[in-house]
């Protein structure tokens, strides 16, 4: 695998990737959470990756598990409703996957990641077909792991992971809730897409994104 290293400022590059994509649909994504949900996840998160912006500006330093960490604690800290601590578990999660390293591979990555995917499980008592931001996210990990092994390069293998991310995004599409406010509606929740799916696929995306090699290696 080649390709280069995760650190800080990559990190941090890609937290202000997803801060951007979350403002410029934060009504998309509020409208989506209108329809099955409390009608506030865009705005709710629009304004806790805008605490993380100004959290990186007063203290962005550190190791790659350090700015991921300060980040999930601050979207605990400043989101209401379930995306706070949800996004805040996967940030953290992934952070105490990555230990002190100064630098990650990209194998270093996906292990965070999957941790992340796994806390989010455990914390949101949910599993792939749940119609939720798993859906997105379990996809992603899954490719992720998959191009890894294939020995690409850790810009590709972001990219297929937001590929499938998004794929995963429109398949909630027909599916039936099974957890959270929109499982409330039983059957009348198909047919509406998973806003929390549809911001997971925002931020991996945005990884891709912040690590996208020129070269297309």
């Amino acid at each position: 695998m080649t390709g280069p290293s995760v650190d800080a400022a990559t990190v941090a590059r890609w937290l202000r990737g997803f801060a951007a994509a979350v403002a410029r649909e934060r009504d998309a994504l509020t409208e989506l959470d209108s329809a099955i949900g409390d009608a506030d996840h865009g705005l709710n998160l629009d304004r806790g990756m805008s605490a993380v912006l100004a959290q990186i500006d007063r203290d962005g330093s550190g190791t790659p598990s350090q700015v991921l960490k300060r980040a999930g604690m601050t979207l605990v800290s400043t989101v209401g409703g379930a995306s706070g601590p949800l996004y805040g578990t996967l940030l953290m999660r992934m952070a105490s996957a990555w230990g002190d390293s100064e630098a990650l591979s990209g194998n270093g990555f996906a292990v965070g990641l999957r941790a992340g995917l796994d806390g989010v499980a455990a914390r949101g008592r949910a599993q792939p077909g749940d119609k939720t931001m798993l859906d997105a996210l379990s996809p992603a990990c899954d490719r992720l792991d998959a191009e890894l092994a294939e020995e690409a390069s850790l810009p590709r293998a972001l990219a297929g992971a937001a590929a499938a991310a998004e794929a995963g995004r429109d398949a909630t599409v027909p599916m039936v809730a099974h957890k959270g406010r929109a499982s409330y509606l039983g059957e009348r929740s198909a047919g509406h897409q998973d806003p929390g799916a549809t911001s997971m696929a925002l931020l991996i995306r945005a990884a891709a994104e912040a690590l996208r090699d020129p070269a297309g290696g």
